[in-house]
């Protein structure tokens, strides 16, 4: 079983460099004064590919054989994911297909595209697009890249605690979203090896709560169905090898209304001039939920 290591975070942070843009802290006095608390956030929208996983991506192409590589790679995702897998194996030089739902915003498909990588539609959500991408992989020999469910990705996604801490030592309260759980597994996990006193609060929308409800159940299970406008983190089914590292280093959930969202993309808009997905505004709406005061907190935007 592959672990993780801070060795390997440490790996995965200097490995990621190579294709991440410098996402500096931004300090928000807005939020802060809304909240009694010190807010920063952390603009991973602001990454090439619009999003934090080509850290992940990256790292993991980065822990393959060549012979892996040679078969070409293959994922799921419904569209950032798909950007960091399709732009990190451009700059590795691999093969990539990617499939997408067939509900993927049409930008999203073209994107991927034009990263260099073949795209097929198919299944209306996330989960189905994976399984027939698993159909894909043993058809075809492909060397397939989950999109969360995969600790060397997950490794990846953490370099962003690494930064968050080397910048602010003193941070009291990390927010991550949550789709299936691989960033936040990557960031808890990392925060507690370097400071066990630092909170992680994972942020789900409401009606795609499966880490919460996972969590409560004590194991892995599946929703019915989701329902949300965070289409980046609308995942029935939370991540079974990554789970153990949430049970035991994430300190709480917070679910977030759609409205809550619509309120916090016009406060960014307004406030800082950013324009922030759906997904990644889940840490921002979830800021007013902190019963705590004269924090240091960061937001991962994404």
């Amino acid at each position: 079983m592959e672990e993780l290591t801070l060795e390997k975070f440490e790996e995965a942070s200097e490995i990621v460099k190579e294709v991440t843009l410098e996402t500096k802290l931004i300090y928000s006095e807005y939020f802060s004064a809304q909240t009694g608390n010190k807010v920063y956030f952390k603009p991973e929208n602001m990454q090439y590919t619009g999003a934090y996983k080509v850290r992940g991506a990256y790292y993991k192409i980065s822990t393959l054989t060549e012979e892996e590589k040679a078969k070409g790679l293959i994922t799921a995702s419904a569209g950032n994911h798909a950007q960091g897998v399709a732009y990190a194996a451009k700059l590795s030089g691999v093969k990539a297909t990617v499939v997408m739902p067939t509900t993927t915003p049409l930008i999203k498909v073209n994107r991927t595209k034009g990263y260099g990588a073949e795209v097929v539609l198919a299944g209306d959500v996330f989960d189905e697009a994976c399984a027939y991408a698993y159909k894909l992989a043993d058809e075809h020999g492909y060397t397939f890249v989950h999109p969360f469910d995969d600790l060397a990705v997950a490794t990846g996604q953490g370099s962003i605690a690494m930064e968050i801490i080397k910048e602010l030592p003193t941070v009291d309260y990390i927010l991550v979203p949550i789709g299936g759980g691989g960033l936040c597994t990557g960031v808890s996990t990392l925060a507690k090896l370097l400071n066990p006193k630092i909170k992680v609060i994972g942020v789900e929308p409401a009606g795609a709560n499966c880490m919460q409800e996972s969590l409560k159940e004590g194991h892995v299970l599946t929703l019915p169905q989701v329902n949300t406008i965070a289409d980046g983190t609308a995942v029935k089914t939370p991540g079974s090898k990554i789970f153990p590292y949430i049970q035991e280093n994430l300190d709480d959930i917070i679910t977030v209304h759609d409205d809550e969202l619509i309120v916090a993309f016009l406060d960014m808009v307004e406030n800082h001039k950013m324009i922030v997905e759906n997904s990644g505004l889940l840490t921002v709406a979830a800021l007013k939920h902190l019963s705590v005061k004269d924090k240091r907190v960061v937001s991962i935007l994404s």
